[in-house]
C-alpha cells in the first residue's frame, strides 16, 4: 500500500481516496471533495449495524447519485468490545476491497478530516493488506473544532499558543491535566461525560468563554456557553472548545 497526494498514476492502479466531508454541512465540503466524490466509481459510507443514514451520507447525497453510493457496515458506536470492533473492520475491508477490484477507484466519505480520529485510517491499514498496489490518498476536511469555532465565535489560537486536541473517550482525566496547561484545549466526543467535563473546566478555571456545540450545519445544531452544562445527556459528537486565558491585543505574539 502506498499513500500518494500525486495525480501521475496510472488507470490500471486501484485506489482508495479518504475524503473528508466536514461535521455536517453540506456546504463545508470542499470543492476538491466533491470532485474526487464525483470522479470515483463508488462512493463507501459508513453505517453503524442499525442501518440509519448517518451525517457521511447525508453530506454525499447532496452531490452523487444514490446509485453508485455504497452503505458498509462499521462497529461505529463500539467501545468495549475489541473483538466485535475488529471483526467489523475486517468485513468492511473485505467489503471495500471487493470493491476495489471490480472498479478500481473507490471513495470513502469521512465526517470532519480523514486524517483527524478517523474510522478511514483503520479501513485503509485493512485494504492495504488485501489488495496488492493499492494508492491511498486523502482530501482534506473542515473538522468540528473549526467549524464550532466559526459558528460559537471562538477564536481557537493567537500567536504563540499551542492548541490541543483531547477525545474524551480517553476519559475526562486526560481533559482535565490538556486544561492545566496553555493554550486552547478542544475536547470531541465528550457528551457521555458532560458532568466531568463540566468539572474539569469548573476547576481549573476554564469555564468562562468555554463553548460546547453539537450537530453543527444541521436542523437540530445546539451551540452553548459551556457554563450551561448541567451534566445532563448530551449527544456523543458534543464538541468543546476552552479558549486560552488572553489579555490585551496581540500579548501572546
Amino acid at each position: 500500500m502506498s499513500r500518494t497526494s500525486r495525480t501521475s498514476r496510472t488507470s490500471s492502479e486501484p485506489r482508495l481516496i479518504g475524503v473528508g466531508v466536514g461535521p455536517g454541512d453540506p456546504e463545508l465540503v470542499t470543492v476538491k471533495g466533491v470532485n474526487a466524490l464525483r470522479d470515483a466509481e463508488i462512493v463507501v459510507v459508513p453505517v453503524m449495524d442499525t442501518g440509519e443514514r448517518g451525517r457521511a451520507e447525508a453530506t454525499v447525497l447532496h452531490y452523487v447519485d444514490s446509485a453508485k453510493v455504497v452503505r458498509v457496515v462499521f462497529a461505529l458506536n463500539e467501545r468495549s468490545d475489541r473483538a466485535r470492533r475488529e471483526a467489523a473492520w475486517d468485513a468492511a475491508g473485505q467489503r471495500v476491497a471487493a470493491l476495489l477490484r471490480e472498479h478500481g477507484t473507490v471513495a470513502f466519505a469521512t465526517i470532519g478530516d480523514p486524517n483527524v480520529y478517523s474510522t478511514f485510517s483503520y479501513l485503509a491499514q485493512t485494504v492495504g493488506e488485501l489488495v496488492a498496489g493499492v494508492t491511498v490518498e486523502t482530501v482534506p476536511g473542515i473538522t468540528a473544532m473549526q467549524d464550532l469555532a466559526a459558528r460559537g465565535g471562538a477564536v481557537l489560537t493567537e500567536g504563540t499558543e499551542p492548541l490541543t486536541l483531547v477525545p474524551v473517550t480517553a476519559g475526562s482525566a486526560v481533559l482535565k491535566e490538556a486544561l492545566e496547561g496553555p493554550g486552547t484545549v478542544v475536547a470531541y466526543k465528550f457528551g457521555r461525560l458532560a458532568a466531568e467535563v463540566a468539572g474539569a473546566l469548573r476547576d481549573t478555571g476554564r469555564i468562562d468563554g468555554a463553548v460546547w456545540g453539537s450537530a453543527l450545519g444541521l436542523p437540530e445544531e445546539s451551540i452553548r456557553s459551556a457554563a450551561e452544562l448541567d451534566g445532563g445527556p448530551l449527544p456523543y459528537l458534543s464538541t468543546l472548545i476552552a479558549p486560552a486565558h488572553r489579555g490585551s491585543r496581540g500579548d501572546k505574539l
